[in-house]
């Protein structure tokens, strides 16, 4: 190597006679014929025709129940209510009833949901304070300049949660009741703890402490969200361990969607007593709902979903269509080339005519 790299001429930046080099390694060249190419199409196109029916079945057997209740029932006045800002310190409850046809079975999810919120808005997603989500005492008092115009209130003090995303937060709440063909009416017990991503909840979202101080004494120099009607270590005055910036709506919440309509975990079906044991059963059902969320401003509509799920995941047809489609393109290729085959012959004769 050393005598080839002291060479001058034409011949010193000659590669070195090895089988790399100079590309004599062993290769498999494969030929391409009709008699190899024609059966591996009609295969993918089988194998995709067969992934896509059985996704089709399996997003099929989820049973799902969407109901947009900006306007429904009792809620239109509700609704006309809201559009004016100065009601909105004033409670407003409306009902909506429905019926399910069939039970569902297995765990039921129920979750609300918006269209044309944009939560995907970059300036919208900035602003934050991921610092001061994560429990940080100095975040706490001193938000992060992301969080303008919602890091302080008129006198001051700092925001918590601070930014556009918290102070957004999805408000509405809701009781389900269940009537029965021959039974009083029961409400419908929904789980409301648990429903975020373990990371979440254990890494990304914590409580500041400060020494032995109780949460509402830790949050005491600071101010609610100007769009919220209390303070953050007050959201669930039934579970103490569920308040502050581990409040599991706050986090389901403050996980941004990336589209504008979107749906968001709001209860999973608490399947411990009777009727419920084995999901929903058939009836009547009636939603009550605190409605406060504005929907107004961006002409968006409000929906709560009922669904169950499968190995899958929710009701979503994109996959299984992709995979008919893909088969069916797949396959009207293989049977053109077939047709091109069979006319001109595997040697190619008849094309010379």
């Amino acid at each position: 190597m050393g005598r080839a790299k002291a060479q001058t001429g034409p011949l010193a930046r000659r590669p070195d006679n090895s089988a790399f080099k100079q590309q004599r390694l062993p290769a498999w060249s494969p030929m391409l014929t009709a008699n190899t190419v024609l059966p591996f199409f009609y295969f993918i196109a089988l194998i995709c025709l067969l992934l896509g029916v059985w996704l089709l079945l399996t997003v099929q057997s989820i049973k799902e129940i969407k109901l947009d209740y900006t306007e429904a029932g009792t809620c239109n006045k509700c609704f006309e209510k809201r559009k004016n800002v100065s009601n909105a310190a004033q409670s407003c409850t409306c009902t909506v009833v429905f019926p399910i046809e069939k039970a569902f079975k297995g765990d039921v999810f129920f979750y609300y949901g918006l269209r044309n919120f944009h939560q995907n808005l970059r300036r919208y997603m900035d602003s934050r304070d991921d610092g001061q989500m994560v429990g940080r005492t100095q975040n706490l008092k001193n938000p992060s300049s992301y969080c303008k115009p919602f890091s302080r209130d008129k006198n001051g003090l700092p925001l918590a949660p601070c930014g556009a995303v918290a102070n957004s937060i999805f408000n509405d709440s809701f009781t389900l009741t269940y009537r029965g063909p021959r039974a009083p009416a029961v409400q419908v017990p929904l789980l409301r703890k648990g429903i975020t991503w373990y990371t979440d909840k254990n890494v990304k979202y914590r409580n500041p402490k400060i020494g032995n101080l109780t949460l509402a004494e830790v949050f005491k120099d600071t101010a609610r969200p100007p769009y919220w009607q209390k303070p953050v270590y007050e959201l669930d005055p039934l579970d103490p361990t569920n308040n502050g910036f581990i409040n599991d709506d706050l986090i389901v919440w403050m996980r941004e969607a990336a589209f504008p309509n979107f749906k968001k975990l709001y209860g999973v079906l608490r399947r411990a007593k009777k009727p419920f044991t084995k999901g929903l059963p058939a009836g009547n059902y009636t939603i009550e709902i605190s409605y406060n969320f504005p929907v107004q401003y961006f002409r968006g509509r409000k929906e709560v979903v009922l669904t169950t799920l499968t190995w899958f995941g929710g009701q979503n047809h994109f996959l299984p269509i992709a995979y008919l489609v893909t088969s069916s393109l797949v396959l009207v290729i293989a049977v053109s080339l077939t047709v091109v085959w069979w006319k001109f012959g595997k040697d190619g004769k008849n094309m010379e005519e």
